[in-house]
């Protein structure tokens, strides 16, 4: 019985950032490439708008998404029949993530430098934004949530979700979808998907009476993902949250048949999905492919899952140890951290670069992704190392206000002079000297 995950041995060390990544690569899915795809699309619906949007959808999607904007009607009617299970499970999810991004919103300061100088910083919310919400192999009315109530939280005035129609509902968005959104009361709501829909976000769209929106969040496919690295700078984005990633750090205490779980149910995702065990115990590593082979006849979606395991984005790696398996897992920045070892506590204090990290054996992934309160939308490919993921704070700005009076501006007037006159910039001292003449 072959394995389905290769493995890499480092048990004689751990290499460079570089290496760790050429080693163990992400799905061969350039976002260069899919930039230069999408670009005439994106300035397609720039100059054309909605029927540039229509003529996307039935090219790539094969239907009419006519009416772009989903009546309230139709968000009234989900809501009426989804499941009341359902709506119990989502409830409960708003609950926590709310809950969470409460607790964690940002407080107003006030910093006294002088009995007449201080500087406040308070947190404002931005203008608007566009949240998407991807419809491809699944239905992610979780996305909803993560989407919405930390912006709700944050006080943004003005949200917009925008989510791809469906075949199998007559092209139209996934009710479940648009249930979560009446539950959260979003009304402004467009059955559009992929990179078209972040264009339209960005440019607006004048005929749907779609205005440009300041921030684009949520996750998607690597198409979504280059469609906002595009349009960075035009509006404001999150990060790139695309295709998912799994690292597991388990050592030989790990319950094999946990570990092979997790691994698949990210691999359950897409095709280009990323499942990584790191493990110093090689004995682990043959269970957790006993584990695997066994699980997968039994999933779902097992062709999927095991392209995504058999590619080159997954693996076991053997190291020497748990210090190496942190090195590890520190140079490769994966979106989603396990760390199934004794003394996690410990071995957390180690870790630097994760989107999010999951403690213990009854803390997977699918916890975070439903209902542990924490964010699903989160860093991929290596951004963990210089972002995070989406919470309350992605929706907030910081703003410094200055507030001097007269007698503490003069205490400046001399320090400010030698600075500007060494800075070539007299006239900065001039503004300071005039109010003192």
């Amino acid at each position: 019985m072959s394995n389905l995950l290769r493995v890499v041995d480092l048990r004689a060390g751990v290499p460079s950032s570089a290496q760790v990544n050429q080693l163990v690569p992400r799905a061969s899915l350039s976002i260069e490439s899919a930039i230069a795809e999408i670009l005439p699309l994106i300035d397609e619906i720039r100059v054309r708008g909605e029927s540039a949007l229509i003529s996307a959808t039935e090219r790539f999607d094969g239907f009419d998404p006519t009416p772009i904007r989903v009546p309230q009607s139709e968000l009234d009617s989900a809501l009426a029949n989804i499941s009341p299970a359902l709506k119990s499970s989502l409830t409960e999810a708003i609950a926590r993530v709310r809950k969470v991004s409460e607790a964690n919103l940002p407080k107003p300061v006030t910093t006294t430098l002088s009995p007449g100088g201080k500087v406040h910083q308070r947190w404002q919310p931005v203008d608007s934004v566009g949240l998407y919400v991807p419809g491809g192999k699944a239905v992610y009315p979780s996305s909803v949530v993560m989407n919405v109530v930390p912006a709700q939280v944050a006080g943004v005035p003005r949200m917009v979700i925008a989510t791809p129609g469906q075949k199998a509902f007559q092209g139209r968005p996934h009710p479940t979808v648009l249930a979560a959104a009446a539950m959260l009361g979003i009304t402004e709501v467009y059955n559009v998907g992929g990179p078209a829909a972040i264009a339209a976000l960005a440019h607006g769209v004048p005929e749907l009476e779609l205005s440009p929106v300041s921030l684009i969040t949520g996750p998607g496919n690597i198409y979504v993902t280059a469609a906002k690295r595009a349009l960075r700078g035009i509006v404001g984005i999150d990060s790139e949250a695309g295709t998912t990633e799994i690292l597991i750090i388990a050592d030989s205490g790990a319950n094999p048949e946990f570990v092979a779980a997790d691994l698949l149910s990210q691999a359950e995702h897409d095709e280009s999905a990323a499942s990584v065990l790191v493990t110093d115990s090689e004995e682990l590593a043959n269970q957790v492919q006993i584990a695997l082979l066994k699980r997968l006849d039994k999933t779902s979606h097992a062709q999927r899952a095991k392209t995504a395991l058999t590619a080159q984005q997954s693996a076991i790696v053997l190291v020497a140890n748990i210090h190496e398996a942190v090195k590890f897992a520190n140079f490769y920045a994966t979106e989603h951290l396990e760390l199934q070892t004794e003394n996690a506590q410990e071995v957390l204090s180690l870790v630097s670069n994760a989107g999010a990290i999951f403690i213990g054996a009854y803390s997977p992934v699918s916890l975070g992704d439903y209902m542990a309160g924490s964010n699903h939308v989160l860093p991929v490919n290596q951004q963990s190392k210089f972002g995070a993921g989406l919470s309350v704070h992605t929706f907030l700005r910081a703003q410094q206000i200055i507030d001097y009076n007269k007698e503490g501006l003069a205490e400046t007037v001399s320090l400010i002079d030698s600075l500007a006159n060494e800075e070539g910039l007299p006239a900065h001292f001039e503004a300071i000297q005039a109010r003192f003449e």
